[in-house]
Order: C-alpha cells, then structure tokens, then sequence
C-alpha cells in the first residue's frame, strides 16, 4: 500500500521539489520572505509529532506499557531528534530554535511569529487565534488544515500528513533550496544551512523511513485507514504547494513606497 501511495502522490510531490520559488530566492530580502512565513510550517510541525507521540506513547501516569511499542520508539526518536537535536554551536535546542536563529542571523523579523506563540494561551481555541491574527490567507489555511487534522484524533491520518505531507518531502525541496542559497557568498547563512543540511542529513536517512514504517503498523491491513491516509496526504500536499505559491507571489510582490 505505501508503494500505491507514493504512486498516486508522485505528481504532487513533483510539483513542490520543482516549484520555482527555490530558484526565486536571490537575494538576502527574498530569503527573509521565504522565513517570516515558513516559520509557521516549521512551527506547527511540531504539534503534529507531539500529537503523535501523545498517541503512540505513554505520557499519564501512572505509566502502562505501549500497545504499539514499534510506532512508540519510531516517534519517540523522531520527537528526541526534533525537539532536542544539536545546533551550529553545538547547543542541544528544538529545529524551531534553530530556525529562529537562522532568522536572526539573516535579519529577518521575528516579532510576528514570537507574538503569534505568545497569544496562544489567551485565545479560546487554535483556531479561532489563527483566524484572528494578521496572516496571509494561505498561510492560514495550511495552519487550519494541520490542526484539523489533529483534532480529527485519527492516529494513522496524523501519520500520514506527517509522513507523506511534511518528512517525506523535507529532504527532496531543502536539497533544491540549498543549491540556490550556496550560490549567494556575500551572505552569511550559516545557520540556515545547517538547519537544511541537518533536515537532509536526519530526514533522509532516518525519519522518513521511520515514518512510513509507522504508517504501515498504524494501518495495518485496513482498506479505510489506508484511503484516509491516502486522501489526507494529497490534501496535505495540495496545501504544501499553496504555501509555496503563496510565498513565491509576496517574493515577486513589488515594492511599493
């Protein structure tokens, strides 16, 4: 079935590791676009592996032991690897940290990120803080359509919009998107380059097969989950691509005094 799926995606797929906003990404403006909005994937990322590990681990007390302990230790070192992995420095911090700081190094603004975090707890809902803040539409529709998915309490469809919508994909476009940056010497991009080669380092070699390894024992043999899954990755993917053409229509957006 991941054979079926991979298939049924491939178009998809293409479509994000060939858009062209990586080869849009010229200048030091246009990847300080590219970060004050992708911040929010890279943000929210970090909801779907947590919700993952809420449901394939044990996180009450007092503790059981795990009905799914293979899907247990595949997430739990997904989530050591993206909540804890080493920075540029050496510094045990989150990817999200790390995007931050690479934001930083290039000037890019933080403030609205940092104040979308900060107003989380005063609002009702995710949804309704979402809806309430200044954000591009499409940037809101990709955040709704994650926790949508959370809320769904589907396991195997979190999977597969974690999987088959985001790590699985991380390595083919970061690799695209570093060729572009690596041609710009007069920039420092240290940290963001890091950041990238350690997605294509981690993803590729370990949690993307991780992942789809999940999906199969989450799954099973049962055609539902397996069309859910299905339908939930082509959605995730469609939303992948209109945040990148999102993105790329800001980036060629002219500037106006």
């Amino acid at each position: 079935m991941i054979d079926r799926i991979e298939n049924e995606i491939e178009t998809l797929k293409l479509q994000l590791i060939e858009h062209p906003l990586y080869k849009m990404m010229k200048s030091k403006e246009d990847i300080k676009v590219f970060m004050e909005h992708h911040i929010y994937a890279v943000w929210d990322f970090m909801s779907l592996v947590k919700k993952l590990q809420l449901d394939l681990t044990t996180t009450t007390l007092p503790w059981i032991p795990n009905k799914m302990p293979f899907a247990g230790r595949l997430i739990n070192e997904i989530v050591w690897g993206e909540e804890t992995d080493i920075n540029k420095d050496g510094v045990a911090m989150s990817h999200f940290e790390m995007y931050l700081q690479a934001m930083d190094q290039v000037g890019a603004e933080m403030n609205p990120i940092k104040e979308f975090l900060n107003g989380i707890e005063k609002s009702e809902s995710i949804e309704s803080h979402i809806n309430s803040v200044d954000l591009p539409l499409f940037l809101k529709n990709f955040l709704l359509f994650t926790f949508s998915v959370i809320e769904s309490n589907k396991t195997h469809v979190v999977a597969a919009v974690f999987s088959f919508g985001r790590e699985d994909l991380i390595p083919d476009m970061f690799i695209e998107m570093v060729k572009t940056i690596n041609n710009e010497p007069d920039l420092d991009l240290s940290h963001l380059i890091y950041y990238l080669e350690r997605h294509i380092e981690v993803d590729a070699g370990e949690h993307g097969p991780m992942a789809l390894k999940m999906i199969e024992e989450l799954c099973g043999k049962d055609p539902v989950k397996w069309e859910e899954v299905l339908e939930a990755s082509k959605t995730a993917l469609r939303h992948r691509i209109a945040l990148w053409d999102g993105i790329a229509s800001l980036i060629l957006k002219p500037v106006t005094n």
